[in-house]
């Protein structure tokens, strides 16, 4: 009988239950039951998100709460590897000097990427990303540093393209064009891309009107904007009928420009109307909602956007995350484009970090398979994203832009939709746009 062991149920029978039971419930909801939300023995991987929040200018807190949401998803469905992906966020407070403490306090917890992020101070954050070997993955693209630097990885085309392609949307219907825009380093460019596309469809260059990004009344600017376009409005109007009809007005203030079309109601009530347009997210659809719908004075704006309308169907992934992992936190906002691009910086950072051995994660190791043109699929929402050598589209001051496409929308209605199927590509346009050194 030597080297017989007795037969014990208990022992035998309890890998067996223990694996029923977690099949029953489901895997990630017990402990015990194997990788566990992401948690483990192992440390999570970390990144970070920034945006401004509780400012007097332009907030975007759902991009910070878009990542959250994003993590707790991940985690859920078992991390990355089997580890948790830990998201810090920072408020950039719309302030240089905060926006470069953001940036090192990523590089002081070791984020291994800052991913989805807003900040118009791009020469105060990323030297500091730089130095600590630090990628930038999917920021708005509001800064000519986030297409300079080797370790930004923008997903969109930026405001660059979004300009560019308003100009070309406005060329087809305006005659006459005036650009309101913040008067700020960042604005300063805007006039020139409006132009840009404004002279691929051979109109001319654009009325520049500055305007302070933080004002709580901007007749001064509408009245601006319309002298500018022919319609003077102190005296009802100086062009009339069909002149004044290709007359455009179009605003990009961030949140402000709600703020600016209210002050352009009221002083074109009693005068000849113009067209009004924008880019995605100077309006989204809330703002429309909140201004009356079908009866909004937005109606019939144009605006122009970096991705599908907000009632493509691609979106479902995105809107069903939200709807289970926010919480209904009120600042996630499905329709706006920063929540929208902190959703793809987000799919571009998880296939990377599941690509790479789980024993080699770093930001050395996420750059390094960026810059070997790792190619990140989004389901439609954008081309093929990549980074590569190859890859870029070589646009003179703009050498890490890889997708130039912009969509044309319109408020039809009460809901902004699609004015024509599929996307366009606004390289061409910005290729021959060349920003002063």
């Amino acid at each position: 009988m030597t080297g017989w062991r007795r037969f014990s149920p208990r022992l035998s029978l309890r890998p067996w239950l223990t694996a029923m039971l977690c099949a029953a419930v489901g895997a990630g909801t017990l402990t015990g039951c194997g990788t566990l939300g992401g948690a483990g023995s192992e440390p999570p991987i970390t990144v970070m998100t920034w945006a401004p929040e509780n400012t007097k200018a332009t907030n975007m807190p759902g991009m910070p709460a878009m990542a959250q949401a994003y993590a707790r998803w991940v985690n859920a469905s078992g991390g990355i590897h089997g580890r948790k992906l830990k998201v810090i966020t920072c408020n950039e407070h719309n302030d240089p000097s905060e926006a470069a403490r953001c940036a090192r306090r990523a590089a002081a917890e070791k984020v291994v990427a800052v991913v989805g992020s807003y900040s118009q101070y791009g020469r105060y954050f990323i030297s500091a990303l730089e130095g600590a070997g630090i990628p930038y993955i999917g920021g708005y693209g509001l800064t000519q540093e986030e297409f300079d630097s080797p370790y930004s990885y923008p997903v969109n085309g930026g405001q660059a393209a979004l300009l560019a392609g308003n100009g070309r949307q406005l060329a087809s219907v305006c005659h006459r064009v005036a650009l309101v825009r913040p008067d700020t380093i960042a604005g300063d460019a805007f006039p020139d891309l409006l132009d840009a596309g404004l002279a691929a469809g051979g109109r001319q260059a654009a009325k520049d009107v500055r305007a302070p990004e933080d004002a709580g009344d901007y007749t001064r600017q509408a009245g601006a904007a319309l002298n500018g376009v022919g319609a003077e409005a102190s005296l009802g109007g100086a062009a009339q009928g069909a002149e004044l009809s290709g007359s455009c007005v179009t605003a990009a203030l961030g949140q402000r420009t709600s703020t600016f079309f209210d002050s352009f109601r009221r002083l074109q009530e009693d005068h000849p109307k113009v067209r009004i347009a924008s880019v995605l997210g100077s309006v989204r659809q809330s703002l429309v909602d909140s201004t009356g719908g079908r009866e909004s004075p937005l109606e019939g704006a144009y605006a122009t956007g970096w991705y599908p309308a907000a009632d493509d169907p691609r979106w479902a992934p995105m809107k069903k995350v939200i709807k289970r992992y926010a919480f209904d936190d009120d600042n996630i906002d499905a329709e706006d484009p920063g929540t929208q691009t902190t959703w793809i910086a987000y799919t571009v950072l998880r296939s990377v970090l599941n690509a790479l051995p789980a024993d080699d994660i770093s930001a050395r190791t996420v750059r390094r398979a960026l810059d070997n043109g790792h190619a990140v699929g989004t389901g439609g929402l954008t081309p093929t994203l990549r980074w590569g050598f190859k890859d870029s589209l070589s646009i003179h001051g703009y050498p890490r832009l890889v997708n130039a496409d912009v969509t044309y929308q319109v408020v039809r209605d009460g809901r902004l939709v699609a004015v024509r199927k599929g996307s366009v590509n606004v390289a061409k346009t910005l290729q021959r746009y060349a920003p002063a050194d």
